[in-house]
């Protein structure tokens, strides 16, 4: 036991230290003035451990019957002589979305979702860690997608726990691996899936966690696959695809939301 409790009081202190580390740095080089001089990687998803500490949900939680499964696939070296690139090490997001209703639950209307989000971040000695990422313009997510329309979630510090930023991931290549990045200021803060009037800014000095969902209630399989995601001005990102306009998010009138 007081083996373990050494190894914890380490990591506490080492989390700490990094933390202490990072703000130093924004300090050192003046961020706050000349802006930060290169992206800031928020989770990635390039390790078993990063893969299995994430947090899994479908609708099975009110009687629904959609499966939702998030694994680790390793890397992999070229198959052929023609395949020149490999394949990094990502996390695989994938199931089945059923739009049946449970038959023991009759107050439950609606099902057919899935979704992951980065697990709770550990405390430091500054408290409760967060992502600051008031710096940076674009959430960036290095994602190979079916084309399905799923949605990328942010939760921040809110009023209301149950609060939720979203915004529509716009694939352009399915079944290819591609860059999105989407900004920060174009994310619509929504509750169970409603948008929340009045709006209100993200609060970007207190970025909890990041996730992606599928909501559109078309039965099927699914499958996502994803790398990374990162914070970024997008100017060193090559490739990457700035957002698209448009989405499927509604008010409780039933009005589209458009970004």
């Amino acid at each position: 036991m007081k083996v373990t409790q050494s190894l914890l009081a380490k990591s506490f202190l080492a989390r700490s230290f990094d933390e202490l580390k990072r703000r130093s740095s924004i300090a050192w080089n003046l961020d706050a003035v000349k802006g930060p001089s290169g992206p800031r990687e928020l989770y990635d998803f390039r390790s078993s451990d990063s893969v299995n500490n994430c947090i899994v949900m479908s609708d099975t939680l009110i009687g629904g019957s959609s499966t939702s499964n998030f694994d680790f696939i390793p890397s992999s070296s070229p198959l052929s002589p023609q395949t020149t690139i490999p394949s990094a090490s990502h996390a695989r997001f994938h199931g089945y979305i059923s739009t049946s209703l449970p038959s023991d639950r009759l107050a439950i209307q609606r099902t057919g979702y899935a979704a992951f989000r980065t697990p709770d971040q550990p405390p430091t000695v500054f408290g409760r860690s967060v992502w600051d990422i008031d710096p940076y313009t674009y959430l960036a997510l290095r994602i190979k997608s079916d084309g399905r329309a799923y949605y990328v979630n942010v939760q921040t510090e809110s009023v209301e726990p149950t609060d939720l930023h979203q915004h529509r991931l716009f694939a352009k290549r399915p079944g290819q691996w591609e860059t999105i990045l989407i900004r920060w200021n174009d994310f619509v803060r929504t509750n169970h899936g409603f948008v929340v009037e009045p709006q209100t800014e993200l609060l970007r000095q207190r970025v909890y966690s990041v996730g992606i969902g599928l909501t559109d209630r078309v039965e099927g399989p699914f499958e996502l696959c994803i790398e990374r995601v990162w914070a970024t001005n997008g100017t060193e990102e090559k490739g990457a695809i700035p957002e698209a306009q448009g989405g499927e998010l509604k008010n409780k009138k039933g009005e589209k939301i458009q970004w």
